[in-house]
C-alpha cells in the first residue's frame, strides 16, 4: 500500500468518515482475515473476529497515533488481540464444561452400591466384556470415572458412554424391576 493512501486512509479514521472503513476492508481485509485465521485454525469464527475487529478499529479510529506505530501494525495487534480472546474465551468455556467432570457427582466408587443389589455382579457376565470392564471397575473395584479412565486406558467419554450402555443391558436383564431402577438412580 502506498503511503498515500495509507496517509488517506488514516485522516479518514481521523475524521470518523465511514469510507475509511471500506478502504481499510478493500485494502487489509483479506490479510487481517489471515491473522484472525492463523490464530483460531477455524474460517467461520475468524470471519466473525475480522467482523469484531473492524467494528474496534471503528470504535478505537480516534485513538491511533501514527507516531506510535504504522497503520497495518496497529490494525495487525486489535485483529490479533481479538482473536486471542475468543480463542481464551472458547477454551475457558470448554474448561468450565470440563469442571463438570471433575465433579464429586461423576466420582462414583463401591460406596454408592447397595448390599441388596450385589447379585448385579452375577449378571455382569451376560452382557460384552467391554461394558463388563467398565462397571467392574467402577462399581466393584470402587474406581472413580477418571480412575478407570486412567487405569484401563480408556477415554473418559468412553468410560461414561460404557456405563450408560451396560445400564442399559443390565436393565434388559432385570426388565423393570424397581432394584435396577435403584441401583441406576444411587450410581447416578
Amino acid at each position: 500500500m502506498s503511503a498515500l493512501l495509507e496517509k488517506h486512509i488514516v485522516e479518514l479514521l481521523g475524521e470518523r468518515n465511514e469510507k475509511a472503513i471500506s478502504l481499510l476492508y478493500d485494502h487489509y481485509g483479506d490479510t487481517l482475515f489471515g491473522v484472525a485465521y492463523k490464530v483460531v485454525r477455524d474460517e467461520q469464527l475468524a470471519q466473525d473476529i475480522l467482523q469484531e475487529s473492524f467494528v474496534k478499529i471503528w470504535r478505537k479510529s480516534d485513538t491511533y497515533d501514527s507516531s506510535k506505530a504504522k497503520l497495518f501494525t496497529w490494525l495487525f495487534r486489535i485483529t490479533r488481540n481479538t482473536a486471542i480472546d475468543k480463542l481464551r474465551s472458547s477454551n475457558t468455556k470448554m474448561e468450565k464444561e470440563i469442571q463438570m467432570d471433575v465433579s464429586d457427582v461423576y466420582n462414583l466408587g463401591i460406596e454408592s452400591i447397595k448390599p441388596e443389589f450385589l447379585d448385579v455382579r452375577e449378571n455382569l457376565d451376560k452382557i460384552e466384556q467391554k461394558y463388563q470392564i467398565v462397571l467392574d471397575a467402577l462399581f466393584f473395584q470402587g474406581m472413580t470415572q477418571q480412575e478407570a479412565s486412567d487405569e484401563l486406558d480408556i477415554p473418559l467419554g468412553t468410560i461414561k458412554s460404557r456405563l450408560k450402555i451396560g445400564l442399559r443391558e443390565l436393565r434388559k436383564i432385570y426388565g423393570s424391576t424397581s432394584a435396577l431402577l435403584a441401583l441406576i438412580i444411587s450410581i447416578l
